[in-house]
């Protein structure tokens, strides 16, 4: 899987999350998009629905799971301003892009980085473009 952070602000660590700790920290220089690349394995519940499975995927409850893009403080900068988490939800993909990633594609999201008023986005990030490559 792929995690695209379109718009990030500059200058501010980005990173996912693995376990507790950041994983692949980068800066966004000018707001050019940083790009996490994971792995992920889909399995199925007994209803037939995906279920991700990762040492990146979070779960929550039966059904949900998302994975966390760390900001700041959270990233492992610890002169940073801001502490917070982009939460991407990932349960709700599309069947036909999961079928298509269970062949052997690359599943994208692209979320955009900064908040409306102008500071790195934070919380559940909607909405997330997803794409099979």
């Amino acid at each position: 899987m792929r995690i695209v952070v379109a718009n990030p602000v500059p200058g501010v660590l980005h990173s996912l999350q693995q376990d507790d700790a950041p994983l692949d920290p980068k800066i966004s220089v000018s707001g050019e998009p940083l790009t996490f690349d994971f792995p992920a394995r889909v399995g199925r519940a007994d209803d037939g629905a995906a279920k991700f499975y990762g040492k990146q995927v979070r779960a929550e409850g039966k059904l949900r799971r998302f994975v966390y893009v760390r900001v700041g403080t959270l990233a492992g900068d610890p002169a940073s301003g801001w502490t917070r988490r982009m939460k991407i939800d990932i349960h709700d993909i599309d069947p036909a892009l999961i079928e298509a990633a269970e062949a052997g594609a690359l599943l994208a999201g692209t979320i955009d980085g900064t908040g409306r008023d102008g500071t790195p986005a934070c919380a559940t990030i909607r909405p997330v473009s997803w794409a099979a490559t």
